[in-house]
């Protein structure tokens, strides 16, 4: 039996993940008695009951498990804690590394009916459809960081491997390879060795996709080239900390983070949870956007159980919402109606 590790977390997460699972339920119909669904404590909320942030338990369970559907961790609440203790370090770190999700996936798509929430004009807009792949265990994140007293310093080390370089470049590759074939490498290759290696790395896999055209973009370029001109980016391959920066820019292409799906890979096996954190100023409010979540949901169907028509039945079905005008807070415009958490689930789960 299939089994989905089911984590809430914390803030917002508790409200976004049982509507995830409610369209997950309602799009696998009769198929749903053939998953197993069972809930675990991560983040602050584990903290609170069991002293740690990524229990013993539940990462023992995230390992067994198919696929994890993630919420959000952290808050406030734990900011005096140690930063290795922190939720959003010791939970999604630990996830991370424990379960080797190196591939990180998120898709980056405008929507017609959602150009009038973006900053940004609509002929830039109109027409992105790209995917951003960032490294996601190694890198500054998880190299060697201390501090000393005298004098008062710090250091994070950025530290990357051959392989650990060559097996992000190949699934920028091999994603380029089914979609429009150009495949956009960003790194700081005049500054940093680490980036000097990864073009090197980069060039030489190049020779192995032929028909994917390989470009090259400093990162503080690439920023840049997001706002100016997205719609020249098909997919982009990164590393872990311009990654986590370019996607949070990226996800404002259309209006909000509360749409930005992602998918966190080792083969078929992921963790799927929304770009955005876990909001504590709106948290139990029945405000929080489902839709990210709904859409990671979607990519859990699609990628890990292969299940890609009821994926994009999930998809389509936000799209319609979309279309029919209804809104949450983070998208709504004057005469949008506005939906919270829960009815903008049942406006979904009408379409389906």
């Amino acid at each position: 039996m299939p089994k989905i590790a089911v984590l809430p977390g914390d803030g917002i997460g508790q409200e976004i993940i049982p509507q995830a699972v409610r369209v997950i339920k309602a799009v696998l119909g009769t198929k749903e008695a053939e998953f197993e669904f069972k809930e675990y404590l991560v983040g602050g909320v584990a903290i609170e009951s069991v002293g740690k942030a990524l229990p013993d338990e539940t990462l023992r369970a995230c390992q067994e498990a198919d696929a994890v559907l993630l919420g959000a961790v952290g808050g406030p609440k734990w900011d005096h804690l140690p930063s290795p203790e922190r939720p959003e370090t010791a939970a999604l770190l630990g996830l991370r590394k424990g379960l080797n999700f190196y591939a990180n996936i998120r898709p980056v798509r405008m929507l017609p009916s959602l150009i009038s929430t973006s900053t940004l004009k609509e002929e830039v807009l109109d027409g992105v459809d790209m995917v951003v792949i960032r490294e996601l265990t190694g890198g500054v994140y998880f190299g060697e960081k201390g501090r000393s007293d005298n004098p008062r310093a710090a250091y994070d080390t950025m530290s990357y491997s051959e392989e650990e370089i060559r097996r992000i470049l190949i699934k920028g590759f091999e994603t380029a390879q089914i979609r429009g074939k150009k495949l956009c490498s960003v790194d700081k290759a005049n500054v940093l060795e680490t980036s000097r290696l990864w073009r090197e790395i980069a060039i030489e896999l190049a020779k192995d996709y032929p028909e994917v055209e390989l470009t090259h973009l400093l990162v503080d370029n690439a920023a840049m080239q997001l706002v100016r001109n997205p719609k020249q980016f098909d997919v982009i391959v990164t590393e872990n900390m311009f990654g986590d920066i370019l996607t949070d820019l990226a996800s404002m292409l259309g209006g909000s983070i509360g749409m930005l799906s992602s998918a966190s890979l080792n083969g078929t096996k992921g963790m799927y949870e929304p770009a955005h954190g876990s909001a504590p100023d709106i948290a139990g409010k029945n405000l929080a956007n489902p839709l990210a979540t709904i859409l990671s949901a979607a990519l859990m169907l699609r990628y890990t159980f292969a299940m890609d028509e009821e994926a994009a039945r999930i998809e389509a079905a936000v799209e319609k919402v979309l279309e029919q005008g209804y809104r949450t807070g983070d998208l709504a415009r004057p005469g949008d109606k506005v939906l919270g958490t829960v009815e903008m689930t049942d406006a979904v789960l009408a379409v389906l």
